[in-house]
């Protein structure tokens, strides 16, 4: 197999912290995937600070803290995963790890890839083409009207 690319695994990484939940259990218990493996950190939650920019370019500021839940784990056959998802559910972040590290060449990594990240990365599609859709339809044109006063 070819090395995995940073990019690759950002993209599953942020694809596996930002799916639901629920979909994502329900992904994973079809795939009927399993693997063994030893913690190296397990789910702990904790808070981190948000920070912005005004305009996206600004000077950045605090804008908050936001709960999180992290962990780390060894599978059997050494690959390391780790998890990074918002809230504090311990039971996804495992997955999310678990998905990590399985996804690093090891011999489920197809497996994982088709039958869990590639429709979460579909729904993902699907839930902002739906958000996209619910925002237009409040759109509101304003447009300048020309009056002749006489």
């Amino acid at each position: 197999m070819e090395p995995i690319g940073i990019a690759d695994r950002n993209e599953w990484m942020g694809v596996l912290a930002k799916a639901p939940e629920a979909l994502l259990e329900r992904l994973w218990d079809a795939a009927g995937i399993t693997a063994s493996f030893d913690w190296l950190r397990r789910p702990e939650t904790g808070a981190v600070m948000v920070r912005g920019r005004a305009g996206g370019t600004g000077a950045p500021f605090n804008l908050g803290e936001m709960t999180v839940t992290r962990c780390a784990l060894r599978l059997a056959t050494g690959e390391v995963g780790h998890a990074y998802v918002a809230g504090r559910s311990h039971a996804k972040a495992e997955l999310a790890a678990l998905c990590d590290a399985l996804l690093q060449d090891t011999e489920d990594a197809a497996a994982v890839r088709e039958r869990v990240l590639t429709p979460l990365a579909e729904a993902a599609v699907e839930m902002r083409a739906a958000s996209a859709a619910k925002a237009a339809a409040t759109k509101v044109e304003f447009f300048t009207m020309a009056r002749e006063h006489s």
